[in-house]
């Protein structure tokens, strides 16, 4: 593995206020609290940005380490102590080493600062880890926004799902019905009931709705 890796500072940090503001939005439309999909210690584990830093980008403050050997650091320290073994213990460095192709100085030299890591080495540790391509490099606004469009597009299936259920309950009485008042809620109200005689024309009459639904054909 050779040659040397460039900072990648000349490109233009990407803001993630504009995704905040859309994840913000979608949690509202939804009743998701804010204190859930913006979760500093989830956000930080899944863009591997330290958490200090993204409290510091929700807020809209501009912050972030600008080096990336001391970011791809960082990165490193966090996988190994959040991607950890089945047994929950962290991956040694003879482990990482052996499952990035590489020798265990070489995985040590790494870990501990001690040799700049190349491209080469990035992918092969991100393969290892089993993190996306640019998770060790990525600056950490552009980490960030990675870490909440995830989150946005997990919200836009959950209201595409919300969406789609009520318009099948638009669509059939009995799914409306139980929408309403729920199966327990019905079962209840027609606990309620004096006599027996009264209940059973509650089931009757359910029977009668069942009978009289017209499901589409699947």
């Amino acid at each position: 593995m050779t040659g040397g890796f460039e900072d990648p500072g000349a490109m233009p940090a990407t803001a993630p206020a504009t995704v905040v503001a859309r994840v913000a939005a979608l949690a509202d439309r939804l009743g998701v609290p804010h204190a859930e999909v913006f979760d500093v210690g989830r956000l930080s584990a899944a863009s591997g940005v330290p958490e200090p830093v993204v409290g510091a980008l929700l807020g809209g403050r501009p912050a972030g380490e600008p080096d990336v050997q001391t970011r791809f650091l960082q990165r490193l320290d966090l996988l190994r102590r959040t991607r950890l073994k089945p047994n929950g213990r962290k991956y040694t460095q003879q482990e990482i080493a052996d499952g990035a192709g590489m020798s265990r100085q070489q995985a040590g030299a790494l870990i501990n600062g001690d040799r700049r890591p190349t491209m080469e080495h990035c992918d092969a540790l991100q393969r290892f880890f089993r993190v996306h391509a640019g998770f060790l490099t990525a600056e950490d606004p552009e980490a960030l926004v990675g870490a909440l469009q995830h989150t946005e597009q997990e919200l836009l299936q959950q209201l595409a799902d919300r969406e789609r259920r009520a318009a099948a309950v638009a669509d059939d009485p009995l799914e409306r019905l139980l929408q309403d008042h729920g199966v327990r809620g019905i079962a209840w109200r027609a606990a309620q009931l004096p006599t027996d005689q009264h209940r059973d024309k509650v089931a009757e009459w359910l029977d009668m709705l069942l009978e009289s639904v017209k499901r589409p054909e699947s």
